[in-house]
């Protein structure tokens, strides 16, 4: 028997390239579920004023196929990939595709706090990114129910 390849984890934010409405994020987290179940991946997805933040993790060759795919629909512009990591063990072994709706935000911050979503979405340095990452992580959990 061949080797298990290693668990990738990837976080990658996009921007949809026509608008998705709460019947079109359904029909497409469908898809998404079924589709990462058969394929072993897990992970979660954000969605905000037509930008996507997703946490996906799984085989590796399979995360990079499916990354390349996502970055050749049509839907997806500006894909970019803001973390990448070998990991041991998922994260997420419970979702196939957990999904959180983030309700654009307008009100100003007390200075010191800052927004995870935007310093994922605009950030270049690499710790402040894994940062919001880890929030963003703890704030889906703490906020999702573990269903697909």
């Amino acid at each position: 028997m061949g080797e298990t390849p290693p668990l990738l984890s990837i976080a990658y934010t996009s921007v949809a390239t026509e608008p998705f409405d709460d019947e079109r994020l359904a029909e497409l987290l469908a898809a998404s579920r079924a589709a990462n179940a058969r394929a072993d991946v897990t992970g979660f997805l954000l969605h905000r004023a037509g930008r996507f933040i997703q946490f996906l993790e799984g085989p590796e060759p399979t995360v990079r196929r499916l990354v390349a795919t996502i970055s050749a629909d049509p839907r997806h512009s500006r894909v970019r990939v803001l973390l990448e990591d070998v990991i041991a063990t998922r994260q997420f072994p419970e979702w196939t595709m957990g999904y959180r709706p983030v309700a654009a935000e307008v009100e100003a911050l007390p200075t010191g706090f800052r927004r995870s979503f935007d310093d994922l979405e605009n950030g270049d340095d690499r710790i402040l990114m894994v940062q919001a990452a880890r929030d963003l992580t703890r704030w889906f959990r703490g906020t999702s129910s573990p269903t697909p």
